[in-house]
């Protein structure tokens, strides 16, 4: 397992298309950020682990003190995901709260290692509609994700678990980039 997770981030590493996407999603955040807007994040599962990580580190900080910056996960609100959940189904979990919570200039980042996530896919959907920036987190098939996001990040691999770990480098990897440029000051102070 640690040679295949090493190979999957050796070939990550090396991804050109890869590290010009990730820097895409990253400027797309700080803009955002800059302009007063949010970041939500949606996923199923270890995805949906992923996505109320990734606003965690972006909330509360880090690699260091800085103030807070605005990111969500449509993934934890109990009440919420099972209201919609009852009354229109699980596919519009994300998609009711992308509609009512999400705002022109957002970004939503709609993580699937399938890349086939129906509630994902329509939230994705639904932030197009709405103005939002797309960004897609997925493994290398080709799949609907890819025709909804203005960004798509690809892990290179089609096995879930390594999909999954290449997401969470690639999370804290996009978290360090966007607290480094929106907080500079406070990066240089910790040198």
């Amino acid at each position: 397992q640690f040679r295949d997770t090493a190979r999957n981030l050796q070939t990550m590493s090396e991804d050109a298309a890869l590290h010009g996407a990730l820097a895409g999603v990253a400027e797309a955040c700080i803009g955002a950020f800059r302009r007063g807007n949010k970041i939500l994040f949606a996923g199923n599962g270890g995805s949906a682990a992923d996505a109320q990580h990734l606003a965690g580190e972006l909330v509360s900080r880090f690699n260091y003190d800085r103030p807070g910056l605005a990111a969500f996960a449509l993934t934890t609100d109990t009440s919420v995901l099972t209201a919609i959940g009852n009354d229109y189904g699980y596919e519009l979990v994300f998609e009711r709260q992308v509609r009512g919570l999400g705002r022109p200039g957002d970004v939503l980042v709609g993580i699937s290692t399938s890349g086939r996530s129906p509630n994902v896919l329509r939230a994705l959907k639904a932030a197009r509609e709405t103005g939002l920036v797309t960004v897609g987190m997925t493994g290398n098939q080709r799949e609907a994700i890819e025709g909804l996001c203005d960004l798509c990040i690809r892990v290179p691999s089609r096995e879930t678990p390594k999909i999954q770990e290449g997401h969470i480098v690639l999370g804290h990897t996009l978290c360090g980039l966007v607290e480094a440029m929106m907080f500079p000051a406070e990066a240089s102070a910790r040198r």
